[in-house]
């Protein structure tokens, strides 16, 4: 008599993509100890976590392997990295505390209530674009390119923050610049690589920033429209 072979449910948290994000989160775990006295350290550990989060959606497509989890996964590990990064640039620039603040709470609000949106929307992924989104966040989710080029430049400008807040390396790697006092004190300032990073990848976050406020403003007026609907739906059953 032959006997019917049972197929077990797979077991999600080993897939290729969610072991990678698994091995993220301990990165930026790793980097954290050593955020506030070995930048050099940090600074690797938490730039390679970021360089696999390229990866875990090419293993998900490559193998089949997209989940729910994983890609959950993928952005709160990206949030939570960026926040932690944020709140140390807090404490190493004291004056512009509240820009850092207002940048997390940015950050985390047009994340969470766009996600939020889509799913109620019935789409698959948060990446998942209509003609109902703005132009511009139409461009960023669906253009691979863009989204790593704007995510990579946005992480490079708060880690330059972060290396240029620990003593700096006299002289400076790549000398002096000459710029006028109102610029900078001593009217020579000094260069180095995260000084070049703050100026090139600078633009960049700052354009990053303009998307999470359409992206929260999107889905702010996407949740509107859907409760306008269902009160309309709700008025007709009674």
């Amino acid at each position: 008599m032959m006997t019917e072979k049972v197929e077990k449910d797979p077991n999600v948290y080993l897939f290729v993509p969610n072991l990678i994000g698994f091995s993220r989160v301990f990165l930026v775990l790793i980097s954290l100890c050593f955020m506030s006295w070995h930048p050099n350290y940090c600074t690797i550990l938490y730039l390679f976590s970021s360089l696999l989060d390229a990866f875990d959606g090419w293993a998900a497509r490559k193998l089949n392997q997209s989940t729910n989890f994983g890609a959950i996964l993928d952005m709160v590990t990206d949030r939570c990295a960026t926040s932690c990064l944020l709140c140390f640039l807090c404490a190493a620039y004291p004056k512009y505390a509240i820009i850092f603040q207002l940048l997390v709470s940015l950050d985390l609000a047009s994340h969470y209530m766009h996600m939020y949106s889509t799913i109620h929307q019935g789409a698959k992924s948060h990446k998942s674009m209509t003609d109902k989104h703005s132009w511009l966040l139409r461009l960023y989710y669906s253009n691979n390119n863009v989204l790593f080029v704007f995510c990579a430049a946005n992480e490079m400008f708060f880690i330059a923050l972060y290396l240029l807040s620990f003593t700096p390396v006299s002289p400076p790697r790549l000398g002096y610049l000459s710029v006028p006092i109102f610029v900078y004190s001593t009217g020579y300032l000094p260069l180095s690589y995260p000084t070049l990073l703050v100026v090139l990848c600078g633009p960049i976050c700052l354009a990053k920033q303009i998307i999470n406020v359409v992206q929260l403003v999107n889905a702010a007026n996407s949740l509107v429209d859907m409760d306008i609907e269902q009160r309309k739906v709700a008025k007709k059953l009674k």
